[in-house]
């Protein structure tokens, strides 16, 4: 029987196309919801990181030899150059361990070194780098010096944005177009920022719930357009669901915690509930992974306030490593049951409908 791996590793391989690929799902499991046996396998998350060790192996070399060039780079050249270069020498490697060998791992590490190093070298440029040549010259410095102001942020989102979205057309990893959406955030923020600068600083977490609900939508287009998971917009949902995650939920959940007290513990709580619906409803963990440290330290503040101040941290620990086992041990029937429970023509449009 041809299961989901089989058509996902054709498509990979360019045996089959993507179309091509979820029609013959489609056909095989024509009608599956109905059914769907107790405990027959169902599918699940499915990233490809690694193919094998050599990915590993690979991506070791791959930081030994960057960081070394970034350390000649950036005490001889300066910032803007050095990581001029990175990016470079990024894009160079990628041409053969990403366009020739196809090699997961070693694809998204170059991708991420090439954004940060493109964003970081036009920084420098508009921020101005003179007299700057040490080699653990960072993005940090230039925050901590009140450098980083509007313009290096705009230009270097947009410079990123660019570049991102050619190196996708050339390379197509998936977590490009994480990265260039989080470049656009960058250059919309930049904007605001320069447009009205004291209605950012009031409205700084609707404005990341607003970024991170966006990148959720995009996420969730990427997902309904590929419900079997066989083809690269799984994985391109995936990064951007694990972009929106921390724009969503750290601003909620962040404020909660910050008031204090067994309302505001409890609120998390129920906030994490919630997430865990969602997380189940669309088949993604990114969500309610996000939220765990709230919810961690929610557990502690209630279990200090119940006497037992001298074991919050192993009774926190225990009871969220409980809730994180009982979730996944029933994952899937939670998740049918939910699913059930929504209407069918969602619920037959949501990732993995035979799933549930």
């Amino acid at each position: 029987m041809i299961t989901g791996d089989h058509l996902r590793r054709a498509v990979a391989e360019g045996l089959i196309t993507e179309a091509q690929a979820q029609a013959l799902h489609r056909l095989a499991t024509d009608g599956a919801l109905d059914r769907i046996a107790p405990g027959e396998p169902r599918d699940d998350e499915r990233l490809r990181f690694i193919s094998g060790f050599a990915d590993i192996f690979v991506t070791l070399g791959l930081f030994l030899f960057l960081g070394a060039c970034a350390h000649f780079g950036l005490s001889t050249l300066g910032p803007a150059a050095g990581y001029g270069l990175i990016a470079a020498l990024a894009w160079g490697l990628a041409e053969f361990f990403t366009r020739r060998r196809r090699m997961a791992l070693p694809s998204i590490v170059l991708l991420l070194i090439f954004a940060l190093a493109v964003y970081s070298s036009v920084a420098f440029a508009l921020a101005g780098d003179a007299g700057v040549r040490s080699s653990w010259t960072t993005l940090l410095d230039l925050f901590g010096g009140d450098r980083l102001g509007p313009v290096p942020i705009i230009g270097a989102a947009l410079a990123t944005l660019v570049l991102t979205s050619l190196h996708y057309r050339r390379f197509s990893v998936p977590i490009t177009v994480a990265a260039g959406s989080a470049s656009f955030l960058a250059l919309v923020f930049g904007l605001l920022v320069t447009a009205a600068p004291e209605l950012v600083r009031a409205s700084l977490n609707i404005l990341f719930i607003a970024a991170g609900l966006a990148v959720f939508a995009l996420g969730m287009r990427f997902d309904l357009a590929d419900p079997a998971r066989l083809t690269r917009r799984t994985d391109i949902a995936f990064w951007l669901h694990l972009l929106a995650a921390p724009l969503i939920v750290h601003p909620i959940l962040g404020t909660l915690s910050n008031g204090g007290g067994q309302g505001a513990a409890l609120g998390v709580l129920t906030i994490v509930l919630g997430l865990a619906g969602i997380a189940l409803a669309v088949d993604r963990r990114a969500l309610l992974v996000s939220g765990l440290v709230y919810a961690g330290l929610a557990f502690g503040s209630l279990v200090r306030d119940a006497g037992f101040g001298g074991s919050t941290v192993p009774l926190s620990l225990l009871t969220l490593g409980t809730f994180i086992l009982a979730l996944s041990a029933g994952w899937h029937p939670l998740r049918a049951l939910l699913l059930r429970a929504l209407p069918r023509p969602l619920a037959a449009r949501l990732p993995h409908p035979i799933g549930a």
